[in-house]
């Protein structure tokens, strides 16, 4: 078995447009959740998100290049790039065809039908732009990643709701672990913040109106995110070789099925996960400093989250430190777990535990150390980082300071 390492890290996301914006937002505990500013909000009764603004794709993009990247292909591509710069990777010659990619997207090109929708039934017409499947394909971002970099190993997206990134990461892992590749690009993108998506999502009734407090006994549901994350994993030994500087390193990865309820998630299934993830690492429960949770804001996700942590850590889970980062950058679906990877580094990397913001009122139910409103200065050697997604489909990531 191959040690894996990270070395490169990339996000667009509400906190920042880049990692260094973003933890300094993981420090200050800042919130990315405001008002909405997208077509026809006035029709929605959820007019928050985490969005991503000040974004302007021409600054990244030229003319034929917007035409063919929908909104989660451009926050892709940059953060990609951000990525493969700090890693200081050429993909040419052989390593071009041992290098490949991974993503997670939940829905893929969500700005694309939600317009594309409009121009047939709202305005009437027959023809839409011979481009908007190529635009709207889950593959799209994983597709244009391969071609921006010269990636010609194994490629393809991952699509399972909200553990998508995970899942994707994980899959990411058993490649390099394995020996079929030495470098991966890998994450998740998403970008459905506009008025088919959010309304969608209305239709659930688990959704915020005025803020996500993972955890607090008053919180009142999830509030939607968008952007991406993206990381360079790499063969350690091949990191080491070539002098690059490593984020950390990854060590474990399990996902388990609920096989229970499409929506409701089940303490059992996420336990499993959490104790594969452990079993994988070769790791003790001792062992583990920080838990990057699911946290959605959700009554039912956060005390059946805390439920497993507890179960799975007995009486170490008095000492762990649990948090929610969705409290700042929002929930961004199929992309979130990439983002969240990236408070799981800052806290092995740099000391620091990103808080869960917005919390109010203790609730019985979620009695564990989520570390309330500030962030904390703390040295962990081992971080997890949780997804737990509707259809009860979870994925579990271990990580190592380095």
């Amino acid at each position: 078995m191959n040690r894996v390492a990270i070395t490169g890290a990339g996000t667009v996301n509400a906190l920042a447009h880049d990692v260094n914006g973003t933890f300094a937002a993981f420090r200050e505990g800042r919130c990315g959740i405001s008002g909405l500013d997208i077509r026809d909000r006035d029709r929605l009764s959820i007019r928050i998100g985490a969005q991503v603004h000040d974004w302007g794709p021409e600054t990244w993009f030229n003319r034929q290049q917007i035409v063919l990247y929908d909104k989660f292909t451009q926050f892709t591509l940059l953060a990609a790039r951000q990525a493969v710069a700090q890693a200081g990777l050429n993909f040419d010659g052989r390593l071009s065809y041992q290098a490949g990619v991974v993503l997670g997207t939940a829905a893929g090109g969500v700005n694309t039908w939600d317009e594309n929708y409009r121009t047939v039934y709202e305005e009437g017409k027959n023809r839409v732009h011979p481009f908007v499947v190529p635009k709207l394909m889950n593959n799209a971002a994983a597709s244009h990643l391969t071609m921006e970099f010269n990636l010609k190993g194994p490629s393809f997206t991952v699509a399972t709701a909200c553990a998508s990134s995970n899942h994707a990461m994980g899959q990411a892992f058993h490649m390099i672990r394995s020996g079929m590749t030495q470098v991966m690009l890998t994450g998740g993108s998403e970008s459905m913040l506009c008025f088919g998506g959010i309304k969608a999502w209305e239709g659930l009734r688990v959704m915020s109106r005025d803020a996500c407090r993972p955890f607090s006994l008053n919180r009142n549901g999830m509030v939607q995110g968008e952007g991406a994350a993206i990381f360079v994993f790499e063969d350690y030994d091949h990191a080491r070789a070539r002098g690059a500087d490593i984020l950390a390193e990854v060590i474990g990865f399990a996902m388990t099925s609920d096989a229970s309820d499409i929506v409701m998630p089940n303490k059992q299934g996420a336990a499993r996960a959490i104790s594969g993830a452990l079993r994988d690492a070769r790791l003790n429960g001792d062992e583990v400093g920080y838990i990057n949770a699911h946290g959605t804001g959700t009554a039912a996700n956060d005390k059946t989250e805390c439920a497993a942590v507890a179960d799975v850590f007995g009486h170490h889970a008095d000492r762990l430190m649990i948090s929610s980062t969705k409290s700042m950058h929002g929930h961004l679906i199929g992309g979130t777990g990439a983002v969240e990877l990236l408070a799981c580094i800052m806290a092995l990397r740099d000391g620091v535990i990103a808080p869960t913001i917005g919390y109010q009122e203790p609730d019985p139910e979620c009695a564990l150390d989520v570390v309330p409103n500030t962030a904390r200065d703390r040295q962990v050697n081992v971080a997890l980082s949780n997804a737990f997604a509707f259809g009860g489909l979870n994925a579990v990531l271990a990580l190592r300071r380095v």
